[in-house]
């Protein structure tokens, strides 16, 4: 399995339970892609360089995960259909 860290952008009006909802629908996504989530980081409500979806804010969360490399494809489609997911990045970390 190789690492991987996820960014993505949860629509700024989400906190609390909602955002926690958020954050374990893509964990159970990566676990249905064959994944496992290593570490969880929020980072809360930050300015977007421009406008996504006409917002101007987005609560940011970072995770490191664990998948082979055809699960990657699959996750970036099944993220595409969760409406609170704004953007994601998905980047290969070189482990060292």
């Amino acid at each position: 399995m190789r690492s991987y860290e996820l960014v993505f952008i949860v629509h700024p009006e989400l906190d609390g339970d909602d955002l926690t909802a958020t954050i374990e629908k893509v964990q159970s996504l990566i676990g249905r892609n064959g994944g496992k989530v290593t570490q969880v980081e929020p980072w809360g409500l930050r300015r977007l360089a421009y406008p996504i979806q006409k917002q101007w804010e987005g609560q940011y969360v970072l995770m490191r995960l664990e998948m082979e490399p055809q699960g990657v494809a699959a996750l970036e489609h099944d993220l595409k259909l969760v409406e609170e997911v704004m953007r994601h990045l998905i980047v290969r970390v070189e482990v060292e």
